[in-house]
């Protein structure tokens, strides 16, 4: 054994965190045992209160502190506009851009059937029923641009133009500060298509 229980189980718990590996864990195992107690207990409060005050928003899914989140509960949002993306973290992203006014909608995902994950494991019945009853108009799909992200993008679009609601995908291109040397042909392609006038 390398170290005491405590540090032992300290370290494990903080290998499950997505990207720590077991050096990085007992780096930060480490450092909370040197910072004053009452960091060591902020952290440990965080967590324990984003754990029982988060839940999910009940109309897009969203991470929420109450039954609405806090786009959902803003009526000076466009409500005939609808984001979907594939995790809460991807609103995040987007509302980074400044550009983006309406509602969104969280799929929990993207269709997989290599993984077992199709449209039932998804959101998706929730979408189209907030569209049937919320009169939204235009549905922008802002799903991740792989292979998964692009099938659901895809099924999305059919089944909402067979509703009469526009079905837009966010544009895909070239990162601001690359080098076209660098870009696959997929996203170059895009780019092309996608292009904007000067």
């Amino acid at each position: 054994m390398l170290y005491t229980p405590p540090i032992a189980r300290l370290v494990e718990e903080l290998c499950k965190l997505p990207g720590v590996g077991q050096k990085t864990a007992q780096r930060l195992a480490f450092h909370l045992l040197r910072v004053p107690a009452e960091e060591a207990f902020s952290l440990a409060e965080a967590i324990v209160d984003a754990r029982e005050k988060v839940t999910f928003c009940t109309r897009c899914f969203n991470f929420a502190q109450g039954d609405l989140c806090e786009y959902c509960a803003d009526t000076r949002r466009d409500p005939t506009l609808v984001c979907v993306v594939e995790r809460p973290q991807d609103i995040v992203s987007v509302e980074r851009t400044g550009e983006f006014r309406g509602l969104y909608h969280v799929l929990g995902g993207a269709i997989s059937p290599i993984d077992g994950i199709g449209p039932d494991e998804l959101k998706v019945r929730e979408l189209l029923e907030r569209v049937r009853k919320d009169g939204i108009q235009e549905v922008i799909v802002a799903t991740n641009p792989r292979v998964e992200g692009e099938a659901t993008a895809v099924y999305l679009a059919n089944i909402l133009k067979s509703l009469g609601v526009r079905a837009t995908r966010i544009a895909s291109g070239l990162p601001v500060g690359g080098d076209l040397e660098y870009a696959d042909e997929v996203t170059l392609g895009r780019a092309l298509k996608g292009r904007l006038e000067l």
